[in-house]
């Protein structure tokens, strides 16, 4: 419910802006009638304004998506299973996972074990993809 809320004031805020802006263009589009300023003067403004729209865009979107990212703290995981989920990311086995990490094939599944638990899954590709979605591990390069 409150994520619902934030995302409708983001709208309001987004939607506000976008009316200041076309308020603005629309004067700027008047004066240019009446003073007959340069036609190349009103795009060199309109061009700056997405310019720098763009900007304050792209730059509030990445650290919005960086500010969502979690820890593998805050979950619970340990530096070991963060390897152990990124060994199942790559397609490992069980026992490749074990032989990677130069451990037994019990202490292994104990690890993928307690990643399910943690990340609340139940299946190799729910661990993958949730761990993905949380930023733990990194998406698969190809």
């Amino acid at each position: 419910m409150r994520k619902l809320q934030k995302l409708n004031n983001i709208y309001w805020i987004y939607g506000g802006i976008m009316g200041l802006l076309m308020v603005f263009l629309e004067v700027i589009h008047y004066r240019t009638m009446i003073r007959d300023l340069e036609i190349e003067i009103y795009g060199a403004v309109i061009g700056l304004l997405f310019l720098f729209l763009g900007i304050w865009l792209g730059t509030s979107l990445f650290q919005k998506r960086s500010k969502d990212t979690f820890d593998a703290k805050k979950l619970g995981l340990s530096q070991r299973e963060v390897e152990v989920l990124e060994l199942l990311a790559e397609g490992f086995s069980n026992q490749e996972v074990a032989d990677k990490l130069f451990v037994s094939l019990n202490t292994a599944k104990t690890h993928i074990s307690n990643i399910y638990t943690k990340l609340n899954v139940k299946r190799r590709t729910q661990a993958i993809q949730k761990a993905r979605d949380l930023a733990l591990i990194h998406p698969q390069k190809g």
